[in-house]
């Protein structure tokens, strides 16, 4: 398959960007974790960088630097969740304001535009991206954001991120969101598709290690960056300068750790979909995919993220997830080991059971993260594991 060439400079940028030792009076190799919340002033409102610890620090300025070159991006942010981001970006709308959402999105994102957003009298239109036509449809006089996510969570449908931002920048007041937690910036750089934010949750294949929660957005928008930076500090919802030191050592081995990831994935994904109990398998990089040529033209490559349809409903589902061994009932994903998971009854349990049933997330959606372990280890797993369920 020939996907987008990708930046050959990627790995280097991720061990250097925002790393200079010169930076630092001790010549630290690696970067400093700077713990403390207040700094001194040469006179009252005289202060070198840093004033307070929510207002900057200089651990969290490396990791965002990293983070900018890497997203093709001026100016990154980083928040201490990815629904922390999702919020912030939210609050530069207003009451009044509109929202147009993909419809198939993280079940945290659904519930966030739907109970609490909505409440502060900011409204979201759900529709298919997956037909950019939709999107312009369920534009509003009032509408100020588009979001999108591809791929999708959980049934890695893909949106067109080129047409999507030929139709926003028709809008001068609509700025487009795109969810690239899927792919991370290695496999996929919405910005350079026209995008005007690309988010991200951290926690995902960008910390890689499951052991922090993050968020991030990236943006070569000046006006957005000052509005977002602002909020950032007003709103306060920063990261710990121990996480920002523990996902800036993560993405030192992302191109190496992703890429391991796809050629896992890949073979998982060609096993599934010979196995006589799998109705179908969801991998965009396999060419069963229905937009796997769209794949191949905005995308570096795949994840580990694969979703399939077991033959059988919710019971053989439980069966499958619990009599695995070598990959983990759990939530989340991206991380260095394989989890498996039913949003249906999981991750995407907050939305209405007739939504997500329409939206394909049925009782038999597994989605799997395929993480690092030796594949032929994980296709043992899914044998027995499928061989208990499905009888």
């Amino acid at each position: 398959m020939a996907y987008r060439e990708n930046d050959k400079h990627f790995a280097t940028k991720a061990l250097h960007a925002g790393q200079e030792p010169e930076q630092w009076n001790s010549m630290a190799v690696v970067p400093p974790i700077s713990l403390s919340t207040t700094f001194k002033q040469d006179a009252p409102a005289d202060f070198k960088k840093y004033e307070y610890g929510r207002s900057g620090n200089p651990t969290r300025d490396v990791l965002e630097q990293c983070l900018a070159s890497l997203d093709g991006a001026k100016h990154a942010m980083t928040f201490s969740s990815g629904l922390a981001a999702t919020t912030t970006l939210t609050h530069l709308l207003s009451a009044g304001d509109h929202i147009v959402s993909m419809d198939d999105v993280y079940g945290g994102t659904n519930r966030y535009f739907r109970k609490v957003a909505s409440r502060m009298n900011i409204e979201t239109s759900f529709v298919d991206a997956t037909d950019p036509a939709k999107i312009a449809e369920a534009i509003r006089p009032n509408t100020k954001m588009v979001w999108i996510e591809t791929p999708t969570n959980p049934t890695l449908k893909v949106v067109d991120i080129r047409a999507v931002a030929e139709i926003t920048k028709k809008h001068k007041d609509i700025f487009l969101v795109v969810d690239n937690t899927f792919e991370s910036a290695y496999f996929q750089r919405p910005l350079e598709l026209g995008a005007d934010v690309s988010y991200y949750s951290l926690t995902k294949y960008m910390n890689g290690h499951t052991d922090v929660i993050m968020g991030a957005a990236c943006t070569n928008d000046d006006d957005l960056h000052e509005r977002l930076r602002f909020l950032q500090n007003a709103i306060g919802p920063v990261p710990s300068p121990f996480d920002c030191y523990l996902v800036n050592r993560s993405l030192k081995t992302l191109r190496v750790r992703m890429e391991e990831h796809q050629k896992n994935s890949l073979i998982v994904g060609r096993w599934l979909e010979s196995h006589p109990s799998i109705l179908s398998v969801r991998h965009p990089g396999l060419p069963s995919h229905p937009q796997h040529e769209l794949v191949k033209s905005q995308c570096y490559g795949h994840s580990g993220m694969i979703s399939f349809y077991l033959k059988g409903g919710l019971q053989e589902s439980k069966t499958l997830l619990s009599a695995l061994k070598v990959i983990t009932l759990a939530e989340s994903l991206g991380g260095y080991e394989s989890l498996a998971e039913l949003p249906y009854l999981m991750t995407h349990a907050s939305i209405e059971e007739k939504e997500r049933v329409a939206l394909g997330v049925t009782d038999n959606l597994i989605r799997i993260s395929v993480g690092l372990e030796n594949v032929e280890d994980i296709i043992s797993d899914l044998d027995q594991a499928l061989k208990a369920a499905v009888k």
